[in-house]
């Protein structure tokens, strides 16, 4: 694996980097806002977020100054930022050491994003799990705040950009971009019907943006070292940057890479993460955490690029790529993604309230060698009935581990429901009898 330049890692690579602000400042943090803010146009900052290529790094990977300039124009009265830091997608915890270790890079591209949008508030909506995290953030916002760099007049520009973190209460569903905005909103996480967009309806009915705490980590080195530097990294034209891959499951090197997008499965599970901890052939892996469908080892040498990831079956999503070794039972893997979708259904749309429901029971029955081969046809019509029918991608992802796994494994459904009939476990109806 050649070498390659860290980006948002950079900093918390160096011995004894903490975090703080004038480590940060040390590090050369902050001279992207000293630069931009109030001495280039906003619309100027847009566009170089736009040539850079920056797509966003939550999951629907799309690109962040095409996003920022679907805010209107000519409207006059307040704009907000949100940042989505709900980082609850099974697989995913990369967002979690960028607040941790990094808080003022983060910080850095929340304000720089402000400014380019016209926003004076934003608002860090952050998984109410991870506590340290928000502690982390807090602090240095103050911390900021006094050096002049958060708040009102900021390095003495007259530009305004307040900063507040919000934890939620740890419901998946408001890492949705509208659910978010409910919440944020104080009302029940429900994600709203679009359109409207939040580009024109978002917080309390105002133009707003949701970015992800990886994509505006980004911000500070994109403006600091010109787009045509990171459009050069990874896989141009259209997958550009870095992107940090939460590697987990059976290696023998879990953890957080920042690898240049591009890179194969091959090269990030056998030579980054160590390959397969007990030695054992890969079975599968899940790309792009757990609402992506799983892949095989014949995916290996597909690239970690958006276009790459699609074309093979799958989807990028939050770069959580979660490893499985052979021996792992593939019905018991997509039933307990399952029974995590069912769990967290907002409820809202019915295909997913009840669909989810009846995944689940008829799961278990197979799980329990009590299923039937009429249990395949009925997950299928089941899954098909919830994908596309939802208010929003919550369905789809939640058929995902099952459709991935009847297409690749049917197999293992199908000797678990033949073991089944053979230890006679389950009890066949005569002809006309009444259930």
């Amino acid at each position: 694996m050649p070498k390659h330049e860290f980006i948002l890692f950079k900093n918390m690579m160096q011995p004894g980097y903490a975090g703080s602000l004038q480590e940060y400042e040390r590090a050369g943090g902050y001279q992207a806002l000293h630069k931009f803010i109030g001495k280039v146009p906003p619309a100027e900052v847009t566009m170089a977020v736009m040539k850079s290529g920056l797509r966003g790094r939550g999951g629907a990977g799309f690109p962040t100054g095409v996003k920022w300039g679907f805010l209107p124009k000519d409207y006059q009265g307040p704009r907000y930022l949100c940042c989505n830091a709900d980082e609850s997608e099974p697989g995913t915890f990369k967002d979690r050491q960028l607040m941790e270790r990094d808080p003022h890079q983060l910080l850095e591209g929340i304000v720089l994003t402000c400014y380019a949008i016209g926003a004076e508030s934003a608002y860090i909506y952050i998984r109410g799990e991870l506590i340290l995290a928000a502690k982390i953030l807090e602090q240095a916002i103050e911390d900021a705040r006094a050096a002049g760099y958060i708040g009102a007049n900021i390095l003495g520009t007259g530009i305004t950009a307040n900063v507040w973190v919000h934890r939620g209460a740890g419901a998946y569903i408001c890492g949705e971009e509208t659910a978010l905005l409910e919440s944020l909103e104080g009302k029940r996480g429900l994600p709203r019907f679009k359109p409207p967009f939040p580009a024109t309806h978002g917080l309390y009915n105002k133009p707003t943006v949701v970015n992800n705490v990886e994509t505006l980590a980004n911000i500070p080195h994109i403006l600091g070292r010109g787009p045509e530097w990171f459009a050069s990294i990874g896989s141009p034209p259209k997958s550009t940057g870095t992107r940090v891959f939460c590697v987990s499951g059976h290696v023998k090197r879990p953890g957080n890479y920042e690898m240049p997008m591009g890179i194969s499965f091959r090269e990030l599970i056998y030579e980054v993460a160590g390959g397969m901890r007990s030695d054992k052939p890969l079975k599968a892996f899940i790309p792009g955490g757990a609402s992506a469908p799983f892949l095989t080892p014949d995916h290996l040498d597909v690239k970690l690029d958006f276009e790459s990831v699609a074309a093979a079956g799958s989807m990028l999503g939050s770069g959580g790529v979660t490893v499985m070794e052979e021996g792992t039972p593939m019905v018991w893997a997509a039933l307990r993604l399952m029974e995590f979708f069912y769990h967290e259904s907002c409820g809202k749309c019915s295909p997913c309230r009840e669909g989810s429901s009846w995944l689940v029971q008829t799961m278990r029955r197979i799980v329990a060698k009590r299923g039937q081969m009429e249990d395949l046809e009925t997950l299928v019509d089941l899954c098909k009935n919830i994908e596309g029918r939802t208010v929003c991608a919550f369905g789809d992802a939640a058929v995902a581990p099952i459709m991935s796994t009847l297409k690749y494994w049917r197999s293992e459904y199908v000797t678990l429901i033949q073991e089944a009939e053979a230890a006679n476990l389950i009890k066949l109806e005569p002809a006309g009898a009444k259930r």
